[in-house]
């Protein structure tokens, strides 16, 4: 078919990197397609290449291997393969049309039709796609929408969300990272009247793979609220939110990472636990989330002097050895408010190693004691006593401390008192 291209630009870098070049150069017609043709519009990085061609699947990992590119079989079902060169993949997809959707999955058929494809994609900025020489296929304005800052769906919003309910999540993702001026009003009335579909057909696991991407983003907050007035917020955290708070906490510096701008966001009462459950995450993201919503009692500003820093490093290091010390302060200061907490932040973080009990419990069966419980329960006595000397006493002191506590002699120097100063024997 005749197909000309509506704008042309200088190759992008990415298309001259080696996998996507080798890509484009084994395939007749191929070009690159969605997230990386809009990034690089944008002058963004770009980060993983997705190609599209007009070839069955079967074809496409034919022409692939002959030109001596790795080939997966990843998503064959749907008419998708990785190509891997120099370690570097590249989707390569079959152009597609839908036969049926169920509001997550479509059925596909292959297509040798360029326009075809691009209709069944979200947004107008992610349907468009690139040759190797820079000649850009724009059928839905999306390089117009990009520049205004536009998120657009392709065609009729509540036709392309009823293909596909995740594409309400997707919009405020979007919508945080490339937004300009007020929303697409459409959008936001068929996003309203799909949150039920999006309840009922939207794997959990699926909503904790886009809030990753979006709690990232320079300020979504603004995104949040919007995702709170359709009521898209509470379909996706349920267990309560405050997206007003983020945003502050966000201009104050709060760091992009995912999980800590998720403690910050979800509402004190918030049960994490279930929330984590429910979202599916990972054993060290459960933990994570559990401590920064419901840390070792934290410091602040006001009650900063004299409170056991080390001590407290020691039990947050204890509960979860992937939560900076920082970390939990950022909550805190999220619901408690009040100023200090720069400097607050600063003092936990030294930038030495977390303080470790440094003892064991062969150490005390060197003194005696055989394994067993009683060897557990002094182990505990003396961890509780090294916290309440704010982690100071070395293994030296902890040891003169078991030999008191057993009522052996201390060392030359008598046993230890919290905090590591020597404890003079009575009568001395």
């Amino acid at each position: 078919m005749n197909d000309p291209p509506q704008h042309r630009i200088p190759p992008p870098a990415f298309l001259g990197e080696a996998a996507p070049a080798a890509v484009l150069a084994a395939l007749p017609g191929a070009r690159a397609v969605g997230g990386c043709v809009r990034d690089a519009l944008a002058g963004r990085p770009v980060h993983d290449v997705d190609v599209a061609a007009p070839l069955p699947s079967e074809a496409i990992a034919e022409r692939l291997r002959a030109a001596g590119l790795k080939v997966f079989e990843t998503g064959l079902a749907h008419g998708t393969v990785t190509a891997v060169l120099r370690r570097v993949p590249v989707e390569v997809t079959a152009l597609r049309r839908d036969l049926v959707t169920d509001g997550r999955h479509a059925e596909v058929a292959w297509t040798t039709d360029w326009r075809e494809d691009a209709a069944r994609r979200d947004f107008s900025f992610n349907a468009m796609s690139m040759d190797a020489e820079g000649r850009i296929w724009d059928y839905f304005g999306g390089r117009e929408d990009l520049a205004a800052g536009r998120v657009r769906f392709v065609g009729d919003a509540a036709t392309r969300l009823a293909e596909d309910y995740l594409r309400a999540l997707r919009f405020f993702r979007f919508w945080a990272r490339y937004g300009q001026g007020a929303p697409d009003a459409a959008a936001l009335v068929a996003i309203r009247d799909a949150v039920p579909g999006f309840r009922a057909r939207i794997a959990p696991e699926r909503v904790w793979m886009e809030l990753k991407r979006l709690l990232p983003a320079p300020d979504p907050s603004d995104a949040l609220a919007l995702m709170a007035e359709v009521g898209l917020l509470q379909a996706v955290l349920p267990e309560g939110a405050v997206p007003d708070r983020l945003g502050r906490m966000i201009r104050l510096g709060l760091p992009a990472d995912p999980l800590l701008r998720l403690a910050v966001l979800l509402a004190e009462d918030a049960d994490a636990g279930a929330l984590a459950t429910r979202l599916r995450l990972s054993g060290e993201e459960r933990t994570r989330l559990a401590v920064l919503h419901r840390p070792p009692e934290p410091p602040n500003p006001a009650t900063a002097a004299g409170f056991p820093l080390r001590a407290w490093r020691a039990r947050l290091h204890a509960a979860c050895r992937h939560v900076r010390p920082a970390e939990p302060l950022w909550v805190a200061e999220a619901r408690l408010g009040g100023s200090g907490w720069d400097m607050l932040r600063q003092l936990v973080e030294p930038g030495d190693a977390e303080p470790d009990f440094p003892l064991l419990g062969r150490d005390l069966m060197a003194l005696g004691l055989p394994p067993g419980p009683a060897l557990g329960s002094l182990l505990g006595k003396l961890r509780a006593w090294w916290l309440a000397g704010d982690c100071t006493a070395d293994r030296d002191a902890l040891l003169a401390e078991a030999g008191r506590l057993l009522g052996k002699p201390g060392t030359a120097d008598g046993p230890a008192a919290p905090g590591g100063a020597p404890r003079h024997a009575e009568g001395s």
